[in-house]
């Protein structure tokens, strides 16, 4: 018998069922921890965060987007635990004058929730591959620019005619969930937050970045706490090499050496030896060296070019977030209403990660979100809905593939 197409009705909207995965207590909570509810009046903390999440899903483009769709669903929203659709000044006040803090400790604990509820939620779907085949935790730290206007935010000017905020991510590999992040402005250099992007990884586990975040004097505090690193070198290095190891024969590593660092405050800064591999590497269809850093060395050459591969994978979450979630059309232009749109965006991406993950999604994250906001108000089973939807092959990781760059061969 053919199995039928057409998912179990539901009590519930979509939207609510989303809304669901956020337990009762939590945003009261936060809410009285931060201050925002003395600034609540008719607008509570709750509608606030129900709005923000209405808005990343169905792609709102501006406030009176917002504010006219939940008016126009006035009795489906009320039934996500009382939800109320704000007016345009409401929704801007808010946006601008609760504290946005509150946005971000929801995020990290709905995330702790949804792990506690699923364990395997917070390790990722087993399988093969690099990150599994570590057994251990591997960290991937980058940022994105998320281009603002700059006539009307002059708190994030970097350029003399762009303004930009920029998000430091620190994204687990196994899991594909952030477990640390920033947003500030963009004038900053990305070493200046290396140390706080990097504070809470344990002994024993791996962390990759660009040398935007290389810090000599930080990578001697991670060696010394036991914590593995691979990042790339400056081209204006300096070092002297104390051992020359074999790089094995016909493959893309040049050279596998164990340097010490030459520079006067270089070596100062970090007074260890560290191992340097040159390899191969194809860009944009040219193959071109690069040269890598490590203070492992014990790894094989071709294991450290491999982890730094890896780094390619946080470039695919930016462009999930960035291309699918609502991050180019702002609802307000304040600093504390950027924060609140960004975290909100997380959190949304949080919601479907983890429905996608306990649906066995296969499908990639575009169509899970354009799935989702399709029927955002039917009455419905999610969970049924990704189940019938999600069965054609495909990987669970959702990653968009980013083209940019990649080892050739491997």
């Amino acid at each position: 018998m053919k199995k039928s197409t057409t998912p179990t009705p539901s009590s519930l909207s979509i939207l609510r069922q989303l809304c669901n995965l956020i337990p009762n207590h939590l945003v009261p909570k936060i809410a009285r921890e931060t201050g925002v509810d003395t600034k609540a009046r008719t607008f509570s903390p709750w509608s606030h965060v129900v709005s923000l999440i209405f808005s990343q899903i169905s792609h709102a483009i501006g406030l009176n987007d917002v504010c006219d769709a939940l008016s126009l669903h006035s009795g489906p929203l009320s039934a996500i635990r009382g939800a109320t659709p704000p007016c345009r000044n409401t929704l801007s006040h808010a946006n601008k004058h609760r504290d946005a803090s509150m946005a971000e400790k929801l995020f990290w604990a709905v995330l702790a929730h949804l792990q506690a509820l699923r364990p395997d939620f917070a390790i990722g779907r087993r399988g093969k591959g690099l990150a599994h085949r570590f057994k251990r935790a591997i960290h991937v730290v980058d940022s994105t620019v998320i281009e603002l206007v700059a006539s009307c935010m002059d708190w994030a000017k970097h350029r003399r005619r762009k303004a930009a905020a920029k998000c430091h991510v620190r994204l687990n590999l196994q899991s594909f969930l952030p477990r640390f992040a920033i947003i500030d402005t963009a004038r900053e250099n990305d070493n200046k937050r290396a140390r706080e992007v990097c504070a809470g990884i344990k002994e024993g586990e791996i962390v990759i970045f660009d040398k935007a975040y290389l810090d000599f004097s930080h990578l001697y505090d991670l060696a010394a706490a036991g914590i593995h690193w691979v990042t790339r070198a400056k081209e204006n290095f300096t070092f002297r090499v104390v051992k020359k190891l074999t790089p094995p024969n016909g493959g893309r590593i040049l050279r596998d050496e164990i340097i010490q660092p030459k520079g006067d405050r270089t070596k100062v800064l970090y007074p260890s030896s560290m191992r340097r591999v040159v390899a191969l590497v194809e860009v944009d269809g040219r193959v071109v060296e690069m040269t890598f850093l490590t203070n492992n060395l014990q790894w094989s050459a071709q294991s450290v070019a491999d982890l730094y591969r890896c780094r390619w994978s946080i470039e695919a979450f930016f462009k999930q977030i960035k291309q699918t979630l609502q991050l180019s059309d702002f609802l307000g232009h304040s600093a504390n209403a950027v924060r609140w749109q960004v975290w909100s965006a997380l959190l949304t991406y949080l919601l479907l990660r983890f429905m996608a993950f306990v649906s066995s999604w296969s499908h990639s994250f575009t169509r899970i979100f354009t799935t989702v906001r399709s029927v955002l108000w039917r009455k419905i089973d999610l969970l049924d809905l990704l189940e019938r939807h999600g069965t054609a092959g495909g990987s669970f990781r959702m990653l968009a593939t980013p083209q940019t760059a990649y080892f050739a061969g491997f």
